[in-house]
């Protein structure tokens, strides 16, 4: 069990890390068939001085590049390195499917969907049973970093239970463009985080296979203003100049294609558009069709399917539908 003691030693997978303590521990978690272990690094910077805990996650689907990337460049710029407190950074935390660049784990299930795990059940359940009983404790307060799905491009935004006012405090202070409203799926990281009572922000930003540098600005410079509120960001870091608010999102839906073939996308992601604005065009490989793709709706592009081809039914626009205006 991880826990912080009464003298300020942090335990975690059977190591005691004190205060200014720089270390890493490596988090074994299975082995492959050639009985090759397979460790995660666990990354952990405490100041001298206590402080909250902070725990930032990234890899929980392998296949999302552009999360791992925004946690190796806080650890690269030294922005886990606290002014107080504790900073645990995991870039990959499923890295069986980062190795393969898949989403899931080698047992063919959703780490995102298993948690809380359990014991004895498959590997990426007992993985999940791991992290939330050997690793959570010691948390404070969570990040966890996300991509979109598939081809799909997702705006920045952060997923926020809409019916916890803290977080979504939280949530503004981070300043990605956009905060959705979401709620907790079950058996997700999120959900038992808030089972548990652990305040979790999630970052969803980008395309699954794909780095965007744009995207990993908006997660490392959000990253800073929540440390900066808590009084953890060192004070030789310039604090990001905060943007316009963020755009809250009640509701939003997604258009589908009303023809199969080649998909050409004319908007920006984060885009407004009115109704009936062009947002793309489907066409035939033989230069005979071509079907203009407009907007359904008025509201902000958070969503963008950027596969060449689609199909009939395939969801190609994600659309704000209601916003909370301030």
């Amino acid at each position: 069990m991880t826990k912080t003691t009464k003298d300020n030693v942090l335990n975690i997978l059977g190591n005691e890390v004190p205060l200014g303590a720089s270390t890493t521990i490596n988090f074994n978690i299975a082995k492959l068939y050639t009985s090759t272990k397979v460790e995660i690094p666990i990354i952990i910077e405490r100041s001298k001085e206590p402080g909250p805990t902070v725990l930032i996650t990234a890899g929980i689907h392998g296949d999302e590049i552009n999360g791992v990337e925004v946690v190796r460049q806080i650890i690269a710029k030294k922005i886990n390195k606290p002014k107080r407190g504790s900073i645990i950074c995991i870039p990959v935390l499923n890295v069986f499917g980062f190795l393969s660049m898949n989403r899931f784990f080698p047992d063919g299930r959703d780490l995102n969907r298993v948690f809380p795990g359990t014991k004895n059940g498959s590997l990426a359940s007992r993985f999940a049973f791991q992290f939330i009983n050997e690793i959570l404790p010691s948390a404070d307060f969570c990040l966890d970093f996300h991509t979109g799905g598939a081809s799909r491009f997702n705006a920045a935004h952060i997923r926020v239970d809409p019916n916890n006012e803290r977080l979504i405090e939280l949530a503004k202070i981070f300043n990605a463009p956009f905060i959705l409203l979401s709620k907790n799926l079950a058996g997700s990281y999120r959900a038992t985080c808030a089972k548990k009572g652990k305040d979790i922000l999630l970052f969803e930003g980008g395309k699954s296979q794909n780095c965007s540098k744009e995207i990993a600005i908006e997660g490392v410079q959000g990253t800073m203003r929540i440390l900066h509120h808590l009084d953890m960001l060192d004070n030789t870091f310039e604090m990001p100049t905060k943007k316009s608010n963020s755009i809250v999102i009640r509701n939003s839906s997604w258009l589908r294609a009303k023809y199969s073939g080649l998909l050409h996308i004319k908007i920006p992601i984060s885009k407004h558009v009115e109704k009936g604005e062009i947002l793309a065009t489907i066409t035939d490989p033989y230069g005979k069709m071509r079907h203009v793709v407009k907007a359904n709706t008025e509201g902000y592009v958070i969503n963008a399917n950027e596969a060449p081809i689609v199909y009939k039914g395939d969801a190609i626009f994600r659309i704000t539908k209601e916003l909370i205006h301030e």
